[in-house]
């Protein structure tokens, strides 16, 4: 019987993968779309019917150049770092509450701020290893921004906590069921949206990647297969996060299909703030978030305390 369930352990996990990964391949294209169709163009046409197939021929490409690496840099950490982001990207997807009894998840919010923190040591890590200065100088400038904003994140996910008294994602969708906490807890709803942006380095704030300034920051020296996996490792979270965001404040029925559309919706927002939002100034990003988001997330996180103490006193 043990075996028999981890058999099926394994086999709902590669198929998670699988769909994880066919995911990945069409958010990439939709992207390329949305933003060609904002900058008043195509995007990619021609590969297959409205090129479809173009984000598995790019896989393709990419995945069977040869394997250039840095002369002067720390080989095996280089190799394994984009291996371990991809890694931590697929294996936060474990939380996703499925109500099939294959992973039990009580502590589901600990395990989520747990790997979206350890996500920062892969770009300090491949940032360092390659022994380059426009790396090196890509990755401090992308962990000061990841850990500085991974504070406040940390701190809306408490909030959150104390008004549900549960570590489980599941009681999300039991507590939404007459009222989506969109509507009851607002002003964190804008703030989440702004630090979840920030978390992934996607525009307005991808200081990480800044193209004009650092040559593609952190992943400068990475090419071919290596590239491909911090594309993937970056696109996995991005779709982690919308789910996240979908079960923070838009939580409904797992098993309904708007719930899926609704996560590709959130998606699409991200690439739409791409297209339309020039980049921040770094000064202006990290006064964001130690002077204003912090104390208004730790005005919000006390008055949750408070809130649940009342309701104590009031029900004994």
């Amino acid at each position: 019987m043990i075996i028999k369930d981890i058999f099926l352990l394994l086999v709902n996990f590669v198929i998670l993968i699988i769909f994880l990964l066919v995911g990945v391949a069409f958010l990439t294209l939709l992207e390329r779309k949305v933003l060609g169709y904002i900058q008043i163009r195509k995007g990619p046409n021609k590969v297959g019917f409205m090129g479809l197939i173009q984000p598995f021929r790019d896989a393709i490409k990419l995945f069977t150049k040869e394997h250039v690496f840095p002369i002067y840099s720390n080989y095996l950490i280089y190799y394994f770092s984009p291996v371990f982001g991809f890694l931590i990207s697929i294996i936060i997807w474990v939380v996703f509450p499925n109500n099939l009894g294959f992973f039990s998840f009580e502590l589901g919010f600990l395990f989520l701020i747990c790997c979206l923190s350890i996500g920062v040591y892969r770009v300090i890590i491949a940032g360092w290893s390659s022994n380059s200065n426009y790396s090196l100088l890509g990755g401090l400038r992308s962990v000061a921004q990841t850990i500085s904003y991974e504070i406040s994140m940390a701190l809306v996910l408490l909030s959150l906590i104390l008004y549900l008294f549960s570590f489980n994602l599941i009681d999300l969708f039991k507590y939404q069921k007459l009222l989506i906490f969109i509507f009851l807890f607002f002003p964190l709803r804008l703030m989440w949206f702004s630090i979840i942006l920030a978390e992934t380095n996607r525009t307005p704030f991808d200081f990480a990647e800044g193209e004009s300034e650092l040559v593609s920051g952190f992943n400068v020296e990475y090419r071919g297969g290596g590239f491909a996996l911090i594309f993937l490792a970056e696109y996995l979270r991005i779709l982690f996060i919308s789910f996240v965001f979908r079960a923070l404040f838009l939580g409904s029925n797992l098993f309904n299909l708007f719930f899926f559309l609704k996560i590709v919706f959130i998606s699409y927002v991200f690439i739409w703030v791409r297209g339309t939002l020039p980049r921040f100034r770094y000064d202006k990003l990290i006064n964001l978030t130690w002077k204003y988001y912090l104390s208004l997330v730790i005005n919000f996180f006390l008055f949750f305390i408070g809130l649940k103490i009342i309701i104590f006193l009031i029900l004994n």
